[in-house]
Protein backbone atom coordinates (compact mmCIF):
# COMPACT_ATOMS: atom_id res chain seq x y z
CA UNK A 1 0.00 0.00 0.00
CA UNK A 2 3.00 2.64 0.79
CA UNK A 3 3.95 2.42 -2.66
CA UNK A 4 0.59 3.37 -4.00
CA UNK A 5 0.17 6.00 -1.20
CA UNK A 6 3.20 7.47 -1.91
CA UNK A 7 2.58 7.98 -5.35
CA UNK A 8 -0.93 9.53 -4.71
CA UNK A 9 0.64 12.11 -2.46
CA UNK A 10 3.39 13.18 -5.06
CA UNK A 11 0.69 13.40 -7.78
CA UNK A 12 -1.89 15.08 -6.65
CA UNK A 13 -2.25 18.12 -4.34
CA UNK A 14 -5.45 19.55 -4.20
CA UNK A 15 -7.45 17.78 -0.31
CA UNK A 16 -10.51 18.01 0.83
CA UNK A 17 -10.43 17.29 4.02
CA UNK A 18 -14.15 15.43 5.60
CA UNK A 19 -14.76 16.38 8.95
CA UNK A 20 -12.40 19.44 9.29
CA UNK A 21 -12.11 20.63 13.11
CA UNK A 22 -9.77 22.95 14.16
CA UNK A 23 -7.59 21.64 17.53
CA UNK A 24 -8.40 17.67 16.44
CA UNK A 25 -6.49 15.15 14.12
CA UNK A 26 -8.52 16.24 11.24
CA UNK A 27 -7.48 19.97 11.89
CA UNK A 28 -3.94 19.14 12.86
CA UNK A 29 -3.79 16.72 9.80
CA UNK A 30 -5.51 19.25 7.26
CA UNK A 31 -2.57 21.85 8.39
CA UNK A 32 0.37 19.65 8.10
CA UNK A 33 -0.89 18.98 4.87
CA UNK A 34 -1.43 22.55 3.62
CA UNK A 35 2.06 23.62 5.43
CA UNK A 36 3.76 21.35 2.94
CA UNK A 37 2.75 22.47 -0.21
CA UNK A 38 -0.47 21.18 -0.45
CA UNK A 39 -3.86 23.20 -1.13
CA UNK A 40 -5.98 21.88 1.11
CA UNK A 41 -9.44 22.93 2.43
CA UNK A 42 -11.92 21.64 5.28
CA UNK A 43 -15.48 20.56 4.65
CA UNK A 44 -17.40 20.79 8.07
CA UNK A 45 -21.77 21.83 7.45
CA UNK A 46 -21.66 22.69 11.28
CA UNK A 47 -18.04 24.41 11.59
CA UNK A 48 -18.84 28.08 11.70
CA UNK A 49 -15.39 29.40 13.51
CA UNK A 50 -12.10 31.24 13.11
CA UNK A 51 -9.74 28.11 10.66
CA UNK A 52 -6.73 28.68 9.01
CA UNK A 53 -8.17 26.99 5.58
CA UNK A 54 -11.14 27.45 4.18
CA UNK A 55 -14.08 25.63 5.42
CA UNK A 56 -17.04 24.68 3.17
CA UNK A 57 -20.80 23.02 4.33
CA UNK A 58 -20.56 20.31 1.63
CA UNK A 59 -17.91 18.83 -0.74
CA UNK A 60 -20.04 20.34 -3.71
CA UNK A 61 -19.74 24.22 -2.61
CA UNK A 62 -16.23 23.57 -3.05
CA UNK A 63 -15.57 25.77 -6.13
CA UNK A 64 -12.60 24.27 -7.51
CA UNK A 65 -11.34 20.58 -8.55
CA UNK A 66 -10.45 18.02 -5.74
CA UNK A 67 -8.17 15.23 -6.14
CA UNK A 68 -8.07 13.61 -2.68
CA UNK A 69 -11.06 13.56 -0.16
CA UNK A 70 -10.03 12.56 3.03
CA UNK A 71 -12.57 11.61 5.31
CA UNK A 72 -12.75 11.92 9.19
CA UNK A 73 -16.40 10.44 9.71
CA UNK A 74 -17.29 7.24 11.08
CA UNK A 75 -17.54 4.49 8.90
CA UNK A 76 -21.45 4.39 9.09
CA UNK A 77 -21.58 7.50 7.51
CA UNK A 78 -19.70 7.14 4.45
CA UNK A 79 -22.66 6.47 2.42
CA UNK A 80 -23.58 9.75 3.47
CA UNK A 81 -20.97 10.91 1.53
CA UNK A 82 -20.74 9.38 -1.25
CA UNK A 83 -23.13 10.65 -3.50
CA UNK A 84 -21.34 14.05 -3.30
CA UNK A 85 -18.45 12.76 -3.65
CA UNK A 86 -19.86 11.03 -7.05
CA UNK A 87 -20.96 14.23 -8.07
CA UNK A 88 -17.19 15.87 -7.43
CA UNK A 89 -15.40 13.17 -9.00
CA UNK A 90 -12.03 13.33 -6.86
CA UNK A 91 -9.43 11.00 -8.12
CA UNK A 92 -9.19 9.36 -4.57
CA UNK A 93 -11.21 8.99 -1.54
CA UNK A 94 -9.29 8.71 2.10
CA UNK A 95 -10.59 7.12 5.04
CA UNK A 96 -8.39 7.69 7.80
CA UNK A 97 -7.07 4.86 10.76
CA UNK A 98 -10.13 3.08 12.01
CA UNK A 99 -12.55 3.86 9.11
CA UNK A 100 -13.65 1.28 6.50
CA UNK A 101 -17.30 0.54 4.76
CA UNK A 102 -16.06 -2.29 2.24
CA UNK A 103 -20.13 -1.76 0.31
CA UNK A 104 -20.51 2.05 0.80
CA UNK A 105 -17.33 2.85 -1.59
CA UNK A 106 -18.79 0.40 -4.04
CA UNK A 107 -19.86 2.92 -5.98
CA UNK A 108 -16.91 5.38 -6.13
CA UNK A 109 -14.41 2.37 -7.19
CA UNK A 110 -17.16 1.71 -9.96
CA UNK A 111 -17.15 5.19 -11.34
CA UNK A 112 -12.84 5.33 -10.99
CA UNK A 113 -12.09 6.60 -7.95
CA UNK A 114 -9.38 4.85 -6.06
CA UNK A 115 -9.84 4.18 -2.47
CA UNK A 116 -7.48 3.69 0.35
CA UNK A 117 -9.39 2.49 3.29
CA UNK A 118 -8.36 2.99 6.92
CA UNK A 119 -4.97 4.55 6.46
CA UNK A 120 -4.04 7.58 7.89
CA UNK A 121 -2.83 10.36 5.75
CA UNK A 122 -0.60 11.79 8.16
CA UNK A 123 1.87 8.48 8.44
CA UNK A 124 2.01 7.60 4.99
CA UNK A 125 2.86 11.73 4.19
CA UNK A 126 5.85 10.64 6.81
CA UNK A 127 6.86 7.47 5.19
CA UNK A 128 6.94 9.29 1.45
CA UNK A 129 8.65 12.39 2.28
Amino acid sequence: MTRETCEILKKYKTIAVVGYKPGKISGDIAHLLSENGYDVVGVNPVFKGEAPIKVYSSLKEIPHKIDIVDVFRRSEFIHDLIPDVLEIKPKVLWLQLGIRNDEAVLPALENGIAVIQDTCIKVEFFRCF
